[in-house]
């Protein structure tokens, strides 16, 4: 929202300087983001009149103007401005003026002329970036009088930053109305009385999406002036809150979106077809907007029709068709309220972003239609001339807001500080609510401007808010801490990020929202969630899965020369649009070489097994076992189902190759991706007393089929486990001479161990035989001859 300081100050002038009205707007939450001078510095610049323009004897592209400056005498000026003529009143610096960028104005003799002086564009003075003559001034300006007190160049722009809740604030009203709010200062009401009806005429208006426009006003202005001109003091309003004149009845519709914060939109009348009708658009219906694009237009889109199709795409702007242009004489004007549901999210699939929209898209004030619609009127004919018509309201209207009960104990114990109900009660009254006493507290009816107040810590904060965060006591906390309880194997994700890291890798975040082509590539489960409003056309959907943003990452990187990359994220991957189906997981991925470059280890390639070496100092303890599965995203054959005893709770593998080429990689990334709960619920520590004897190893070489995995036979064995085993492992695979086709060979390791006694032959041979039957048994091994 950009708007000058001075159009403001007519409203309300509360008895603060520049820097102490932006400080104040901001820490009310009102964020100032830019203040700037509306000219350049400059002194000694005074309205002139040119008396005469002559050919200069000298130059054929200079003239010798006699300048009226409310002197003594005319002054000599020579000029080269193409738009310099007799009776022209413009402005002129005189000698020993400085303009901006420390420019002075001296006597100069030009080809043998004596210039006292120079006229000036708006460039010159800091107004404009850009001018093609210089500046021209209305017939009744005062010669003498300084340019910056006839210009009220003595003003600042302001710009704000406004949150998507304080739609209210979108105009230069309801900033007035914050302001004297904040400063109890005395607010100018703008006057929006009924104008006096002069024809009879009207202009019929139908409603078929009552819920998309419950209201719609209409009025019909006859005999406006086409000659007519936007007055300078709109004109600079305008152009000082970034939009440019076009024409007096489009300048109001402009200058009332800014001024009371109602978008409006003006028909020439002689240009409709039928009555006016507020409809979602139909199927295969196009429009040509002012803008000069054409649209094929959406159902879902809220259109202003007659009878010959859409003449506006309602709430973000009207069509060329109906248009008001420089040979218009009677006019339809609209005001109208739109749902912001409506119109939210219609402009940017349109690839348009206009005033009206971001209106709209945040709400506006439901009952002021009706007044703005006198207000333009009663500026049209004051600018135009004309006869207005009867309004024509149609719609429902919006159902008024209920009184929201207030409790003044209940907000002290949130505010933390003591503050008088008397002065609560003020604070609401000034913000524009009608509040009663009622009980122990109040009852609260926020104006129709305020619909973003709803509940009770909606007024709460509004009192925080007016009575100033600068104000609040600062008061030392005071309380009892208490360690939390936590279970002795539960490990928080700040440490498993810490041994992430110590193991190499760097920790990166990326957005949750990406597109559909990628969420796509690496959703595993649930469904697609696409965004009702999303911030860019790439992020249009929240993530499944985590590995889609570790992929960009690694492209980004790839493309900037960076071939080794060690990273991974904890975040949320978005099942489905319940919120306790949106689980925490950690994603890592490994690219390029094992290894930094050096001299004392081999060049290589990451592999699988190195990312499940980060994978098991993870789990530390627990009985982590990887089966092989399909994942959509991830290579058939290189490809595992990580499991926590028999619960899935992630996979890992490197990139399918259709994803490999897809993305450009020359060489697949090793990829990961575990549910966090897995990772941080783990087992607590266990005493175990050191055996004083030592062990006794024998080695099991067992033939099984091919078809059989390793670590199914891991896990048999150590699920029944006989109690002298302490540990069994695999340390070989034979496939060759001696073993028959389709079979391989497996030699375990069987340690035994007793911590208080020297273990038998018998006993060895005993327990080495309940090992080989659990193997025979559930895969039919047979020990190697």
């Amino acid at each position: 929202m950009q708007f000058s300081e001075s159009w403001l100050r007519s409203l309300v002038n509360p008895a603060l300087d520049t820097r102490q009205l932006g400080h104040l707007l901001t820490m009310a939450g009102l964020e100032v983001e830019a203040m700037e001078p509306v000219a350049g510095a400059f002194t000694n610049v005074v309205v002139a009149e040119i008396l005469s323009a002559e050919k200069h004897p000298n130059a054929d592209r200079l003239q010798v103007c006699q300048v009226n400056t409310g002197g003594d005498a005319p002054l000599t000026i020579v000029c080269g401005a193409p738009n310099a003529r007799a009776g022209l009143k413009t402005a002129c610096a005189l000698v020993g003026a400085e303009l901006p960028g420390n420019f002075q104005i001296k006597q100069a003799k030009v080809r043998g002329v004596e210039s006292f002086g120079m006229l000036c564009s708006a460039k010159e003075l800091g107004i404009v970036e850009a001018a093609d003559g210089i500046l021209e001034l209305a017939a009744d300006a005062l010669v003498g009088q300084s340019i910056r007190q006839y210009l009220d160049l003595d003003d600042t722009r302001i710009t704000l930053k406004l949150t998507p809740n304080r739609g209210d604030c979108l105009s230069v009203m309801g900033i007035a109305r914050e302001t004297a709010a904040l400063t109890a200062s005395p607010l100018e009401y703008i006057d929006c009385s009924a104008v006096g009806v002069s024809v009879t005429d009207t202009h019929p208006v139908q409603i078929e999406a009552e819920a998309a426009c419950p209201r719609y006003c209409g009025r019909v202005i006859r005999g406006i002036d086409p000659a007519a001109r936007t007055p300078a003091w709109m004109a600079r309003r305008l152009e000082r809150s970034g939009l440019r004149p076009i024409h007096p009845v489009v300048d109001v519709t402009n200058y009332l979106l800014l001024e009371l914060g109602q978008p409006m939109h003006g028909f020439d009348l002689a240009r409709l077809q039928g009555p006016i009708c507020a409809r979602m658009a139909r199927s295969g219906e196009k429009l040509e907007l002012l803008n000069g694009q054409t649209l094929e237009l959406q159902p879902d889109s809220l259109v202003i029709a007659d009878d010959s199709g859409p003449l506006a795409l309602a709430g973000i702007m009207g069509g060329q068709g109906s248009g008001v242009t420089a040979d218009t004489c009677d006019v339809f004007l609209e005001a109208a309220h739109f749902a912001p549901e409506a119109i939210a999210g219609r402009a940017r699939a349109y690839g348009l972003s206009t005033d009206s929209s971001h209106r709209f898209e945040r709400g506006v004030d439901p009952q002021l239609p009706a007044f703005a619609i006198e207000r333009a009127t009663r500026l049209i004919l004051d600018i135009c001339g004309g006869q207005a018509g009867p309004v024509i309201s149609v719609g429902p209207g919006v159902a008024p807001a209920a009184a929201i009960p207030f409790r003044p104990a209940r907000a002290r114990r949130i505010l933390g500080f003591d503050l008088a109900d008397d002065a609560m009660a003020d604070i609401l009254r000034r913000l524009g609510m009608n509040v009663e006493a009622a009980g122990e507290g109040f009852l609260a009816l926020a104006p129709s401007h305020r619909f973003d107040l709803t509940r009770e810590v909606d007024l709460i904060e509004e009192i925080a808010r007016v009575h100033g965060y600068d104000n609040l006591p600062a008061a030392a906390l005071r309380g009892e801490h208490a360690m939390l309880p936590a279970a002795e194997g539960a490990r928080p994700a700040i440490e498993l990020k810490k041994l992430m890291a110590a193991r190499g890798n760097q920790e990166i975040i990326t957005y949750s929202f990406i597109s559909a082509e990628l969420d796509a590539d690496f959703r595993a489960d649930g469904q697609t969630l696409p965004l009702l409003n999303p911030i860019a056309s790439q992020m249009g959907v929240m993530r499944g899965s985590l590995l889609g943003g570790l992929i960009q990452t690694l492209r980004h990187n790839l493309n900037h020369g960076q071939e080794r990359l060690k990273v991974f994220e904890v975040g949320r991957a978005f099942i489905s649009d319940q919120s306790a189906d949106q689980p925490l997981r950690l994603a890592a991925l490994r690219h390029g070489a094992a290894a930094p470059e050096q001299w004392g280890e081999a060049a290589r390639g990451v592999d699988f097994f190195d990312l499940r070496a980060d994978l098991e100092a993870l789990f530390g303890a627990q009985a982590v076992n990887f089966r092989p599965e399909i994942h959509p995203a991830l290579h058939p054959g290189q490809c595992a189902r990580v499991l926590l005893g028999e619960t899935p709770v992630g996979w890992i593998g490197t990139l399918h190759p259709r994803l490999t080429q897809k993305y450009g990689f020359i060489k697949a990334p090793v990829l990961c991706e575990i549910a966090l709960d897995a990772l941080t619920h783990g087992l607590a520590p266990r005493y175990s007393a050191v055996a004083r004897l030592p062990a006794v190893r024998r080695d099991l070489a067992v033939v099984v089929d091919n078809a059989i995995a390793a670590g199914d036979m891991l896990a048999a064995v150590n699920a029944a486990r006989p109690s002298l085993v302490a540990d069994f492992a695999l340390f070989d695979l034979y496939q060759g001479k001696g073993v028959d086709e389709g079979k391989k060979s497996l030699a375990f390791k069987v340690l035994l161990q007793h911590t208080e006694k020297t273990l038998t032959d018998s006993e060895i041979d005993e327990t080495v035989q309940s090992v080989l039957a659990i193997l025979n048994k559930n895969f039919n091994a047979s020990l190697r001859g």
